[in-house]
């Protein structure tokens, strides 16, 4: 797990909450967007980064939801939006 997942976990052995799950997320994006900008004509990769934005999206508008002070701390702490 990465260090900015485990910032956000809830306690030791947490690894299925939506903190955990959009940090786990963000990292797969930020992966996918810097293979994609090198192979522009992979197609099938930006499928998989459409995918991972789209189930970050609906994450973040469960946790905004359901959990507002959890929702800004993993806005704050990943970077996400100003």
């Amino acid at each position: 797990m990465s260090k900015k997942a485990q910032e956000l976990a809830m306690h030791e052995k947490d690894t299925g909450s939506s903190e955990i799950q959009i940090a786990l997320l963000t990292e797969k994006i930020d992966t996918l967007s810097k293979h994609i900008k090198q192979f522009k004509k992979d197609k099938h990769s930006s499928v998989g980064l459409l995918r991972a934005v789209n189930r970050r999206k609906k994450l973040l508008d469960y946790l905004k939801k359901n959990k507002v002070d959890s929702y800004k701390n993993v806005l704050s702490k990943l970077n996400l939006r100003k």
